[in-house]
């Protein structure tokens, strides 16, 4: 591995943002650009399921995960988080019925979701 290489893949790491996730390597990628590596991926990508995938100059690049790494996922626009597999964490269903309603409780429940997903912690 070469000085450059290492740079390159330590940059992709100390600033991890994907720009989504793709069982096929995209067409035109630019240089820099992080994707993960959906299931069953195809292509320059086989066998490189869940892996971050790194675009230079000089080809693709393969990160494996490991437990606990978290990204951003600048298509879904929240943070991801690998555990075996890589998975963010939907919003909670906003409350909706019940015999009292409480206009206030749900405003402020509504504005914290949206806080969050502002946040990127949910999607």
């Amino acid at each position: 591995m070469t000085v450059n290489e290492s740079l390159l893949l330590l940059d992709a790491l100390a600033h991890t943002a994907v720009e989504g996730e793709t069982a096929t390597p995209p067409e035109t990628p630019e240089n820099g650009q992080v994707w993960l590596v959906a299931t069953d991926a195809t292509d320059a990508f086989g066998g490189h399921d869940h892996s971050l995938a790194i675009w230079s100059e000089g080809g693709w690049r393969f990160l494996p995960p490991r437990e606990g790494m978290r990204v951003f996922d600048r298509e879904q626009r929240c943070f991801r988080l690998f555990a075996d597999i890589w998975s963010g964490f939907d919003a909670p269903a906003l409350p909706t019925g019940g015999s009292m309603i409480d206009v206030e409780a749900r405003a402020f429940i509504a504005d914290l979701v949206q806080s969050l997903r502002d946040c990127g912690l949910l999607r």
